[in-house]
């Protein structure tokens, strides 16, 4: 009994160092922990997956510039957001790159456009053959007065819609645009965004020209676009930093091996710890390296809230038991 009434008198500071030190032990010494898959993020992957050209990370020059499908990455949010979204980011151009996909970014929030470059850049390190203008492009920053415009437009011409990319070049010359020109072709928009995303783009681009819609948002805004995915508007999503691992996860277990997704190889994993490459960089296991943290941080306020109900409860019972 006294221990819980230690424990009611005990300086909360120590408790904010205990959390502190549990949240920054994971960080500085990352393990490697389970991160199981949700259908969002699953169908998202396989979506983007099913763009790959044949042959996938083999294919020849000659079968990646005809290949007509490709990703558009619609990012929206600006550096506040970052240790949730970015991290999706990082997976989803990883796997584009990977499977030889061809990846448009584009922002309307002026923020957002050094995001873009960062994470473009960041991903470039690990594959040097890729060139701007062949294998992604960036259409940058676009002003919000052209929203609708644009959106409406690529759904016609995507190189009319957007004439200039971030680096000044005319769009309709560049080779990624070799049997790319409108959403038949760029068939899937992944919005990741801080706040509401995905809206705009169901409303105009997927009920006028049937664009495939799906989002990577943060983890309180998830349970807003359940609605969507349920009726199909949308075709997957990446739910905050637990949707950032799970897609990291399946780019380290299909899309650097050349596999295609498989639940049967997932659940292998569970005794076949040599399906997900545990050495990897350290920037693409971000999301999964964060999970742990705040895993940790999660069931240690659990503890707290626990003990400390009980010693309420307990000094209750005692004052009672002295009157």
């Amino acid at each position: 009994m006294k221990f819980f009434e230690q424990l009611q008198q005990l300086d909360r500071r120590w408790i904010y160092l205990i959390l502190a030190i549990a949240i920054i032990l994971p960080l500085v010494i990352p393990f490697n922990s389970k991160t199981y898959t949700t259908k969002p993020s699953e169908d998202l992957y396989k979506m983007i997956d099913s763009f790959a050209v044949l042959g996938g990370a083999n294919a020849t020059q000659d079968q990646f510039l005809n290949n007509n499908k490709a990703v558009l990455i619609s990012v929206a949010h600006d550096a506040s957001t970052m240790p949730e979204l970015f991290p999706m980011e990082l997976a989803i151009l990883r796997h584009c790159f990977e499977r030889n996909i061809k990846v448009f970014t584009l922002t309307f929030l002026a923020t957002a456009a050094p995001v873009i470059d960062y994470a473009i850049n960041t991903v470039k390190d690990e594959f040097p053959h890729v060139q701007s203008g062949v294998h992604y492009v960036n259409f940058g920053y676009k002003v919000p007065a052209l929203y609708l415009p644009i959106i409406l437009g690529m759904g016609d011409d995507i190189a009319e819609a957007i004439d200039i990319d971030a680096e000044g070049r005319k769009v309709s010359s560049l080779p990624i645009m070799n049997n790319i020109k409108n959403y038949n072709d760029m068939n899937l928009v992944v919005e990741i965004s801080g706040s509401v995303a995905g809206g705009t783009w169901i409303t105009y681009a997927r009920s006028r020209f049937g664009l495939n819609v799906a989002v990577g948002v943060t983890a309180v805004m998830a349970a807003d676009n359940y609605p969507y995915l349920q009726t199909g508007q949308m075709i997957g999503m990446l739910a905050g930093l637990k949707g950032a691992a799970e897609y990291e996860k399946m780019v380290d277990m299909f899309a650097t091996k050349n596999r295609e997704f498989s639940k049967e190889i997932i659940r292998a994993e569970k005794e076949d710890h040599t399906i997900t490459n545990p050495n990897i960089p350290y920037k693409f296991k971000q999301a999964r390296i964060g999970m742990n943290a705040q895993s940790i941080a999660h069931i240690l306020i659990i503890v707290f809230i626990l003990i400390g109900n009980i010693g309420y409860f307990v000094q209750k019972y005692n004052k009672k038991k002295e009157l």
